[in-house]
């Protein structure tokens, strides 16, 4: 390795790490205001809390044992319905790849399905899949499975016409053409509809949660604000933000575990 190439990997590095610390300073300035502000009144505490408020909500919830109830229900779901709706969405991609009548048959019911307001659903997917955690699953799975589909099936019709001609020629199977071609080609997008899902699959399940559920984050939202603690509403949502983030961190982890081997 060149000395002038030390000298870029060195300088990437340097940038990195900078971006970082950047990164955590605004944050640690974000909060510092926050709680300035509302020490001396410049904003109203009870409207909007304060990060000490918040880390006593949090402290309280640990020493009454519910902490990591509330945390594992909703983290539990979030991941069911993460896992579900990737492995299913792409599945019925592939059934719409592969057969080109199906997917012309199906194209608007996805579109109309994917513009339906989830929530709307609600009452009847209570209903149908009970009122427990199956409910907010499924809600959280509405929201993820069409996103997915559609994201998945776009990357499967983009492949090269080219490469698509070439396996034609080499008389390749449908199926060959599948799993030498279409899925290799298309593990970029499925990173890009894991990360896209991360996001997703929490605002599902806490919309699960809002319309019913005795346990998790987004219980713990609607309960704090129906008897006006805010300190626990705001407690919630950064825990929120917490786990969203750790998600996001593990399938990240994963993309890099993938590029170094593709």
């Amino acid at each position: 390795m060149s000395e002038e190439h030390k000298r870029y990997l060195s300088k990437l590095k340097r940038k990195r790490i900078l971006i970082k610390l950047v990164q955590i300073g605004i944050l640690i300035l974000l909060f510092g205001l926050w709680e300035l502000f509302a020490h001396v009144k410049i904003i109203d505490p009870f409207l909007t809390s304060s990060p000490s408020r918040v880390v006593q909500s949090i402290s309280n919830l640990y020493e009454s044992g519910m902490l990591f109830r509330h945390l594992g229900a909703t983290l539990l779901e979030t991941v069911i319905s993460f896992l579900l709706s990737t492995v299913i969405g792409t599945l019925i991609a592939i059934i719409l790849w592969w057969n080109e009548t199906v997917r012309r048959i199906s194209e608007p019911y996805i579109i109309v399905l994917n513009a339906l307001p989830k929530i709307a659903l609600g009452p009847l997917i209570i209903i149908w899949a009970g009122a427990g955690r199956n409910a907010i699953i499924v809600m959280a799975l509405l929201i993820c499975v069409i996103i997915t589909i559609i994201s998945m099936l776009t990357g499967f019709m983009s492949i090269d016409k080219g490469k698509m001609q070439l396996m034609k020629s080499m008389k390749a199977t449908k199926l060959q053409t599948l799993c030498k071609l279409i899925l290799p080609g298309n593990i970029p997008t499925l990173i890009s509809v894991l990360k896209i899902n991360v996001g997703l699959s929490w605002v599902g399940t806490i919309m699960g949660e809002y319309l019913v559920s005795r346990e998790g984050i987004g219980y713990l939202l609607v309960y704090g604000s129906q008897i006006f603690r805010l300190d626990l509403v705001m407690a919630s949502t950064i825990m929120l933000c917490i786990l969203a983030t750790a998600m996001y961190l593990g399938v990240s982890l994963v993309e890099k575990l993938i590029h170094k081997y593709y």
